[in-house]
Parts: C-alpha cells; structure tokens; sequence
C-alpha cells in the first residue's frame, strides 16, 4: 500500500513539474511573440465612417503593417495613408489604401526596418484622399 501511494505521489509530482515547465514556455512563447508585434489604432476619420486598425510585426527581413480599414458608407472611399522613416538613409516614404464597399478590407504593406511609422485616416474618392482626415499618429517608433 505505502509503495503505490510513493508512486502515485511520484507520478503526480512528475506531472506538476512538466505542467509547470510548459506553463512557463508557453509563457515565454508569447512574451517573445508580443515582442515582435505591436497593435494599433483604431483611427477613426474625423467624419466617423473610416475606420482603420492593425499591428506592426517583425518578419524575417523587414518590419510589416497589416491592418484593416473599414468603410460605414456606401458612398466615397476610405482612406487610410501610411508614412515610415528609414533608419538607412533617414528619408520618408508613403502608401496608401482604399476601401470602396460598405465592411471591411484588409492591406499589407513592408516598410524595410523604420524608425518610425505614422498613419491618418481620411474619406475620399476611388483616386485619392478629399477630406476628413486625421492628423498624423505614430503607430511604431523604433526603441519606444
């Protein structure tokens, strides 16, 4: 009896301990994972019917926006514009998305390695921005 009860307590012990270890993998899984993502938004159009949101994220070459923009009216686009700093040569860069149907659509855009990463949201037409824009806000700045 007293030799199946050391057993039992040896095996529940055993089982505790890896328990603990994956817990604690697990943990350091997603503490890295976070450390390469950083969320953002949501930046609304001064108008309220653009919507946009993401996350930064680190690739294996290059630092990555994705994100989502949402349009709320049938009529116009929304618009979302990004701008990102080269931490190369210090010179800045820009892109911009559309979104011309009522929901949602999502954009991808690789930005090199940044040193800062800015977005606006605005409403517009199916060949550029109009009006209703944002101010400028920073979604990713490099150390910070």
């Amino acid at each position: 009896m007293r030799t199946g009860f050391r057993v039992l307590l040896g095996l529940t012990a055993a089982a505790a301990l890896t328990l603990a270890g994956s817990t604690a993998a697990s943990a350091e899984t997603a503490a890295s994972a976070s450390a390469s993502t950083w969320k953002w938004g949501p930046i609304h159009s001064t108008d309220g019917h653009a919507t946009a949101k993401g996350k930064v994220v680190v690739t294996q070459h290059s630092f990555q926006v994705r994100g989502s923009l949402s349009d709320t009216r049938g009529k116009g686009c929304s618009w979302v514009i990004l701008r990102w700093q080269s931490s190369g040569n210090g010179k800045w860069s820009s892109a911009g998305y559309w979104n011309c149907t009522p929901g949602t659509g999502t954009f991808r855009k690789n930005v090199g390695l940044p040193l800062k990463i800015k977005a606006k949201v605005c409403r517009g037409n199916s060949s550029r921005p109009t009006g209703w824009c944002t101010s400028w806000k920073t979604i990713y700045t490099q150390g910070g």
